[in-house]
């Protein structure tokens, strides 16, 4: 917990920062220091000077007691921001970033997800779009799109057409027996749960492929699923006209990515 960014905080003007979403299990942030180090990347990438890791650490360490959620299962978030400075684009010669961090209840995600295909698209060639920035209204739109047309959450497309992402979720399917999943080049986060469900297929033998598919990929999978830090492994029940029931590979995927 912070004071308030003041309002020439480049975070709030220009969504010039970086964000990362943590899972507090009751207890404990059991994947602290790989968040930290993809924040740290992504500062790398944009240009900001590296925050303070032990700093960081005990801000996440302390949101959730401060939040009065020291004892239940809660999303804790990390902000940084490129600090203030000046008026327009330009950041100063030697920006100071701000750090903060809060928590919110998260209960247990049960339910499967229903989905919606989205127009709006991910820019596949910014760098932001491989990066948890401030920057996140496309994101917003998405959902805002899925919502309306009676789902849960949006898939989105990126310029070419390839399948990328949820609106705050990895995609993942299964064909033939394979796990396909959109690969990175297509704007797609570097997601934690991401990198840990493909550690587990191969380690269950199976193939995985990162690849530029569109849509209609989905529509001839076996299954569909989303993965991020909370919700981990969520099935989908349906995908536009499609539906998806439970299939074996996805429960396995999931207790075997459990926190």
């Amino acid at each position: 917990m912070t004071d308030a960014f003041p309002l020439d905080d480049r975070g709030l003007l220009l969504g010039d920062g970086l964000f990362e979403t943590l899972l507090w299990t009751g207890g404990d942030l059991p994947h602290l220091d790989a968040h930290l180090a993809r924040m740290a990347a992504g500062c790398e990438t944009l240009g900001l000077p590296v925050f303070d890791l032990d700093e960081a650490r005990a801000l996440c360490r302390a949101a959730p007691g401060e939040a009065g959620l020291g004892e239940v299962r809660a999303a804790v978030r990390l902000t940084l921001t490129a600090g203030s400075g000046g008026r327009g684009l330009d950041r100063p010669s030697a920006p100071v970033p701000r750090l903060a961090a809060t928590a919110a209840a998260a209960a247990v995600v049960t339910t499967p997800v229903d989905l919606a295909l989205a127009s709006t698209r991910r820019n596949e060639g910014s760098p932001a779009a491989r990066l948890k920035t401030l920057s996140y209204v496309d994101n917003v739109l998405a959902r805002a799109e899925a919502r309306t047309a009676g789902a849960d959450e949006a898939v989105m497309r990126n310029n070419h057409g390839d399948l990328a992402c949820a609106g705050a979720a990895n995609l993942f399917w299964v064909a033939g027996g394979s796990l396909f999943t959109p690969a990175l080049h297509c704007g797609v986060l570097d997601g934690l749960t991401r990198r840990r469900v493909i550690a587990a297929a191969r380690a269950l033998d199976v193939d995985v492929h990162e690849v530029a598919s569109g849509a209609e990929a989905l529509d001839a999978a076996e299954a569909v699923f989303l993965t991020n830090s909370l919700v981990g492994v969520r099935p989908a029940r349906r995908f536009e006209g499609e539906t998806f029931g439970p299939h074996a590979l996805v429960e396995r995927l999931r207790e075997a990515t459990q926190s």
